[in-house]
């Protein structure tokens, strides 16, 4: 492990903007968003509908590319404006967890497959894939149903095996989007909890988008979004900064 990149923040986005069209039809998404985001914390996005938060969220996935602004993941510099300044696809398997709202398993993989695949893209031996998923199913409490198909599980129990399949390669940021909002509210709170459990334990940068007002008290801090312009929410969770 690198000291260095262990002791950066998982995320720093500086002066970020996204626009769509232009002239008269220009769209500000995104405008001018600065954020960090530390190892072993945890972070909620909130904010409306259509406000920017999943335009800001593929951003920093290297999905989405920005207008104009600088992305960098672990220390290393990633994004320049629209360019990226690493191979985007292979960076992201290595260093990012991305949760959706559904967990899109692969139906036809049991919960340990579809765990181990992801560790498998990435060259891992089979025999030492299957070691590490069956350790994050076991850490998340689901290693009883490693041999069941996607079907076979309920809603919750898909979730934790796709956040197990996040947490594959050890990544330094894990990026979840509305990843509660198919569960009722006691198991979206377990999954939030776990989420916590992740940042707290195993020094990710976990950031969550969500309109879930229940799960306030789990994240280290919080940030809204409003017409793609990013502010800071005072809760008791936040650290007074010295």
């Amino acid at each position: 492990m690198n000291p260095a990149a262990d002791r950066a923040p998982a995320i720093e986005v500086t002066n970020l903007r996204k626009v769509y069209g232009q002239g008269h039809t220009e769209v500000v998404a995104i405008r001018d968003a600065t954020l960090h985001i530390a190892r072993g914390e945890i972070v909620g996005l909130f904010g409306p509908s259509g406000s920017g938060k999943s335009t800001l969220l593929t951003a920093m996935a290297l999905i989405n590319p920005p207008t104009a602004g600088r992305i960098a993941i672990g220390g290393e510099a990633v994004m320049e404006g629209p360019r990226a300044l690493v191979e985007a696809r292979a960076f992201r398997r290595r260093n990012i967890g991305f949760v959706f709202q559904k967990p899109n398993l692969i139906p036809f993989l049991t919960a340990l497959e579809n765990v181990q695949v992801a560790l498998e893209i990435n060259d891992t031996p089979a025999s030492k894939a299957r070691e590490r998923a069956l350790e994050l199913l076991d850490y998340l409490s689901v290693r009883p149903r490693a041999d069941n198909l996607p079907d076979a599980l309920s809603g919750g129990e898909q979730q934790r095996v796709a956040i197990a399949r996040a947490l594959a390669n050890d990544p330094s940021l894990i990026l979840a989007d509305e990843p509660t909002a198919s569960l009722d509210g006691a198991l979206g709170r377990q999954v939030m909890e776990l989420f916590a459990k992740v940042a707290h334990e195993r020094h990710a940068g976990v950031l969550v988008v969500t309109h879930d007002a229940r799960t306030l008290d789990v994240f280290d801090r919080i940030l809204d979004v409003e017409d793609g312009a990013i502010r800071v929410r005072a809760t008791s969770n936040t650290p007074t900064e010295s």
